[in-house]
């Protein structure tokens, strides 16, 4: 794994032995830390853990939220010391850096006493993928599932006269739409920026093409369909109703968005909740839709949106193994997903426990069109990953980035991301 400077690697450790994991306390309980990200769905995460407790009463579960960056930076240093944390969610992004580690425990045969086809029977196959390694196996229990869609404002659509999105959309309407509002209003119309997930990876599935081949070993940028999206994307940007990404470097496409700057963006359903308590002066204002689709692919239907998911870990070795892997049984149960679904932060990946997310929108009084969320599954693609990614992420963006600065041309840009994730990656299959 990557080192870290022996200076910062010691303070961060000692700061995670101050709450070290497992540890035994006066009220002779077993006391267990779970680490996430995301402040929005403390409430759950404590939830599932008060079910757990209510049930094993001598066992304590704390929840412990960090910001995104600090909380990979304190989990590599934590591998490191071998102070991790007993419960910790598991992004895509980083599970096969861990997993091939062998810093994540092997959860494969978690459900054998319960169904030998446990994941199969209850998990789709995008949540199971996101919870495996290199080497197929499971290195996480399916947390939840997401995909991403348009987001609009409804009253720049009326001001317009422009009819709202819907399942008919193309991305020629979302064009026309974006130069209507610009002209009858002055806001930006949509707002694409440079973003892979949540930017140009959708646009490039929905015109037929791919960012990685079937068995992740090769990239797709000299695909004609992905050549295809990425034009369509990039050149977005020479639109007046688009904003310049020297905007997106002050302002984030969602910050404009509820700022009444923009009528359009692109959207994930894990903020959708917090967005709603976030800017309730924007309650009626806002709508979302099912990504438009692509009018003439190189091959498919021209529907695509990226899914993605989380899954919750431990590590390999651990002093309260045993039991965090009865903890890690129960959060993956239909009982824990039910009940995770139902504060609307996350859609619980247990194939059935959907529902309660979206009802609980219905509870707190938010009209939103939500049902599109669970529509869009059925074209869902795997949000893209390899072993090598964490090496080939950025200088893939910061490749466009010199396309949207006039550096140079995308054709160019297109060659020199083939080349870096495929070099990136037959390094990594090399063992380098």
């Amino acid at each position: 794994m990557k080192k870290f400077p022996r200076a910062i690697a010691t303070v961060l450790a000692i700061t995670l032995l101050l709450g070290l994991s497992g540890c035994g306390a006066s009220d002779g309980k077993t006391h267990l830390t779970f680490q996430i990200w995301d402040v929005a769905q403390r409430a759950s995460m404590e939830a599932i853990c008060a079910a757990y407790t209510a049930k094993n009463p001598d066992v304590v579960i704390e929840v412990q939220v960090t910001s995104w960056n600090e909380y990979w930076t304190k989990l590599e240093a934590a591998a490191e010391s071998n102070t991790m944390p007993d419960i910790f969610w598991m992004h895509t992004n980083q599970i096969l850096y861990y997993s091939d580690f062998g810093m994540l425990a092997d959860v494969t045969d978690l459900y054998s006493d319960v169904d030998p086809n446990y994941y199969q029977n209850h998990f789709s196959e995008i949540s199971i993928g996101n919870a495996q390694g290199s080497d197929g196996r499971m290195y996480g229990v399916p947390k939840d599932k997401d995909n991403i869609f348009l987001v609009y404002n409804k009253e720049m659509f009326d001001a317009a006269g422009v009819s709202y999105p819907d399942e008919s959309w193309t991305w020629d309407d979302l064009v026309s739409a974006s130069a209507q509002i610009y002209e009858k209003t002055g806001k930006y119309g949509y707002m694409a920026y440079n973003d892979d997930q949540m930017g140009y990876w959708s646009f490039v599935y929905q015109a037929g093409g791919y960012i990685l081949n079937e068995d992740h070993t090769r990239a797709g940028f000299d695909q004609p369909g992905t050549k295809k999206g990425m034009e369509f994307y990039v050149g977005l940007q020479s639109y007046d109703w688009c904003p310049s990404q020297a905007y997106f470097a002050e302002t984030a496409p969602g910050t404009a968005f509820f700022s009444e700057i923009g009528a359009m963006y692109i959207e994930g359903n894990w903020e959708l909740m917090n967005k709603c308590i976030n800017f309730p002066n924007m309650k009626d204002k806002w709508d979302i839709a099912v990504m438009p689709k692509c009018p003439d692919p190189v091959s498919g239907d021209g529907r695509a949106t990226i899914s993605n998911g989380l899954c919750y870990s431990t590590a390999a070795h651990g002093k309260t193994r045993e039991l965090v892997m009865d903890v890690l049984k129960f959060f993956g149960s239909e009982e824990a997903q039910l009940l995770a679904s139902s504060y609307g932060a996350a859609i619980s990946a247990y194939n059935g426990t959907e529902q309660p997310y979206f009802d609980a929108f219905e509870t707190a009084g938010y009209d939103l069109n939500v049902e599109i969320v669970m529509d869009q599954f059925e074209y869902g693609v795997q949000n893209v990953n390899n072993s090598a990614k964490p090496k080939w992420k950025s200088p893939v963006l910061d490749e466009l980035n010199k396309v949207y600065n006039g550096q140079q041309s995308l054709d160019s840009a297109l060659v020199n991301m083939q080349n870096i994730v495929d070099t990136e990656t037959a390094k990594k299959l090399a063992g380098d």
